[in-house]
């Protein structure tokens, strides 16, 4: 049972059982002020443990912010710039919830705590001092009785009743007092239930407004979080026919390390210790060197070395050779000498003492001693040797017969051209299709004695059995090009180019095999094999340097994407004629592209990464399908790495995406801006050619005088995007985000909405008005309403 009522007669009985009610009312009183009086200490300490796990994750999402990725090579795929961009991106969406966690912390505050302290300073605190005066008048009371009762019959009958009258007003007063402060304790009872609980539920709407923020921010990101784990796929299926190419590199060098020496500008290069002579008394020091010599220019480079201090590099020298003399064990106490005379040091020769006999040898045949071995210092590049598999009429009558029998019976076999068959059967189908005698016995289609597996795998071998790649040496370094930078319509563009200049059997060949391909793609929910997973196969198979090396297997993945953008884009490739105005390309063997992924950092600009955008790169629809805008690609492919992925997504305008710039907006020609325009090949040119009238710069990354958007690539007439139709009084979506940096220009973040949007009149730039203000917007950064 409950509290007992407090009735207002009984007040003036004032019985035991009426003040035991009383003091069960002011027990249920204490527990409730000292629970509130606990309540707000742990609410406190929450809102202090709120504020440290918001510093925390502030931290933790400044640490992701400031990390940066390195990439090997000298380009990173479109798939390693979204990876690299996504601390940043993690970092950001850590930023929104802790922003949304401090609203809430401040509302507990708000909500909870200065509610319950009101409640308990101002009506449990004004219940404690009724009890005061109830408690004092009670005592003042029940004594003036005692004394009263006590006065003698035989006093004056004035003073009785002066002293009746006393009591009988001390009596009201108290009984007015106990009924104000009973009446008072049932209201605080009551009241409790209401102004207690009524902040708890504020507090907890807060906490519910917190979540639902959480989880608004998470839906948002989900678009983004999709695309990434396609990134990180990608890149780790690269990673792994990287590794096994590596690995397979490493193993060839460590049986035969003489045969894989890199070709290189010098003649002879390696450690040699120099003796260097000191003062009669302390005789004479031996110092490692590395020591370059170039034969052409007799020049010879000196730099002392010591890998046990650290890697410690000392100040090199340089001159000029005169003659150089091998030195016998009879004339210094020393193996493997020989004295090098300077031109420019007339009588002053130095004495170098090689690692060992063989070593000497080699040094003494570049530097035109009088031993010499029979093969040079830096031996040429051994060509792969031939075998039988030729680019011919067979090639091809081979090819459509492996071709055939796949379509017809394994089209949708799960890891089609993945799962590899037994070798000794790959090898005896391969040997007899490759027999004129018994390739047209060969019954591929009907036959159960031949695997799917064992056909592709056979096929697949015949490719990378040719002596030249089908793509070819020289065009490798061109093919590689567009794949490192520029937009996705420039790249399709530049291979459609180079794929109409390699010799007419090597291009009908490639063009049977990637229409084979593109049909295999077309079955990617049966067999698995979508177009990412077939540039992972072929890329190595198509496509191979002349030179094995770490940084030619590091370009793997640029392979890859060529052959995807050769499955996505076949009938423009291999049906159409490309663009007559596209430069002739020049091999990339001498003057390797230099284009780095960030952007060079110019005077009155500060260095800023890429920012993949999570909510623009995928329009996905309730059922998770993935429709990416017909401008950006022609096949659209989700799983492709030459579709724009996040980092250089098209960015949505009036007309379409605008192809030619990154998600933070910076050109491609800014990647390459170090590269003098001289050592560039005319395809990294044409990659990266800037509008003569319009820099190229970012929104978000600029010099404080007002500046244009991206500019458009100066392509060719025949693929420049047209310009946008002019904008008036419409409304648009911030679909980027940008820090202003001019006092013209506003600052928004990505989600919001402009009012009044027309066309400005500088070339590429909205009139916009966000929260009152109204200033000028990037074009590309914004989509129309």
């Amino acid at each position: 049972m409950g509290l007992q009522p407090l009735e207002f007669s009984d007040c003036y009985l004032d019985s035991p059982w009426f003040r035991e009610r009383i003091r069960a009312h002011e027990a249920e009183l204490e527990r409730t002020n000292k629970f509130i009086k606990e309540l707000i200490k742990d609410g406190k300490n929450l809102i202090a443990a709120t504020k440290s796990l918001s510093a925390a994750q502030r931290k933790f999402a400044h640490s992701l912010r400031d990390f940066k990725f390195e990439f090997i090579g000298d380009a990173e795929t479109d798939d390693e710039r979204c990876i690299d961009a996504s601390l940043r991106e993690f970092s950001n969406f850590l930023k929104n919830l802790e922003e949304q966690r401090e609203i809430m912390a401040l509302s507990v505050t708000e909500t909870l705590i200065k509610p319950l302290e009101k409640f308990r300073k101002e009506q449990l605190g004004a219940v404690k001092e009724e009890k005061k005066k109830f408690d004092k008048e009670t005592e003042k009371n029940y004594s003036l009785i005692d004394k009263h009762l006590n006065l003698s019959a035989k006093k004056k009958d004035s003073h009785l009743q002066e002293a009746d009258i006393q009591v009988e007003q001390n009596r009201q007063h108290f009984y007015e007092l106990s009924l104000e402060y009973v009446c008072k304790l049932q209201e605080i009872q009551e009241r409790k239930k209401f102004e207690f609980v009524e902040p708890m539920l504020s507090f907890f709407q807060g906490m519910f407004t917190f979540y639902h923020q959480g989880h608004e921010l998470a839906k948002d990101f989900n678009h983004y979080k999709m695309e990434l784990q396609i990134n990180i796929q990608n890149t780790r299926n690269r990673f792994e026919g990287t590794r096994s190419e590596v690995e397979e590199l490493m193993n060839k060098i460590r049986q035969n390390p003489k045969d894989h020496k890199r070709a290189s500008q010098f003649t002879a290069e390696g450690y040699l210790y120099v003796q260097e002579k000191r003062p009669a008394p302390f005789g004479s020091s031996w110092v490692k060197h590395y020591c370059m010599y170039r034969k052409a220019a007799k020049k010879f480079n000196i730099i002392p070395f010591e890998h046990r201090s650290g890697g410690k590099l000392g100040d090199g020298e340089v001159f000029f050779l005169k003659e150089c003399t091998k030195r016998h064990t009879d004339s210094i106490d020393r193996r493997f000498c020989f004295d090098v005379e300077a031109a420019d040091r007339p009588g002053a020769a130095l004495t170098m003492q090689a690692f060992s006999e063989e070593e000497r040898k080699q040094w003494l045949e570049a530097l035109g001693g009088k031993e010499a071995l029979l093969h040079s210092f830096n031996r040429a590049i051994i060509p792969r040797p031939e075998g039988s598999a030729q680019v011919d009429k067979m090639g091809l009558t081979i090819l459509r017969k492996c071709i055939s029998a796949v379509e017809t019976r394994g089209i949708n076999d799960q890891g089609l051209y993945r799962v590899v068959g037994v070798s000794s059967k790959v090898q005896r189908l391969l040997s007899m299709l490759m027999d004129v005698k018994t390739c047209n016995e060969v019954d591929l289609e009907n036959s159960i004695d031949w695997e799917v597996k064992t056909i592709t795998s056979a096929l697949k071998q015949y490719l990378r059995s040719l002596p030249e790649p089908l793509m070819t040496y020289e065009l490798h370094g061109d093919f590689i090009v567009p794949a490192k930078s520029g937009s996705p319509e420039s790249r399709v563009n530049a291979i459609h180019f180079l794929v109409h200049k390699l010799p007419e059997k090597n291009k009908e060949m490639l063009d049977i095999l990637v229409k084979h391909l593109t049909n295999v793609s077309n079955h990617s929910k049966q067999n698995l094999m979508t177009v990412a997973n077939l540039g992972v196969v072929f890329g190595p198979t198509l496509m191979r340097p002349q030179e094995e090396t770490v940084a030619a297997i590091m370009d793997l993945k640029f392979q890859n994407i060529v052959v995807e953008i050769l499955i996505e884009n076949h009938e423009k490739i291999f049906r159409t004629l490309p663009d007559a105005t596209f430069p002739e390309p020049v091999s990339l063997s001498t003057s390797p592209p230099n284009a780095p992924p960030r952007q060079s950092k110019r005077q009155g600009q500060r260095t800023k990464r890429p920012v993949a955008v999570y909510n623009l790169c995928l329009e996905l629809e309730d059922g998770d399908s993935v429709n990416l805008p017909k401008a950006d690609t022609t096949a659209g492919n989700l799983d492709s790495l030459s579709s724009p992925s996040p980092t250089i997504a098209a960015v949505p305008g009036p007309l379409g995406p605008d192809k030619n710039h990154l998600a933070d907006g910076s050109s491609f020609g800014d990647w390459t801006s170090s590269v003098p325009c001289q050592t560039r090949s005319p395809m990294v040119q044409w990659l990266n050619t800037q509008s003569p009238t319009t820099p190229s710069c970012s929104p978000a990354v600029t010099p404080p005088s007002p500046k244009p958007p991206p500019s458009p690539l100066s392509l060719p007439a025949a693929i420049v995007d047209k310009p946008p139709e002019s904008v008036v009084n419409r409304k648009a979506r911030a679909v980027y985000p940008c820090e202003a940096e001019h006092s013209s220009e506003l600052s928004f973040e990505i989600g919001a909405i402009f009012e009044d949007v027309q066309t400005s009149r500088e070339p590429g730039w909205l009139e916009g008005t966000l929260n009152g203000k109204r200033g000028l917007i990037p074009q590309n950064y914004v989509k129309l309403l």
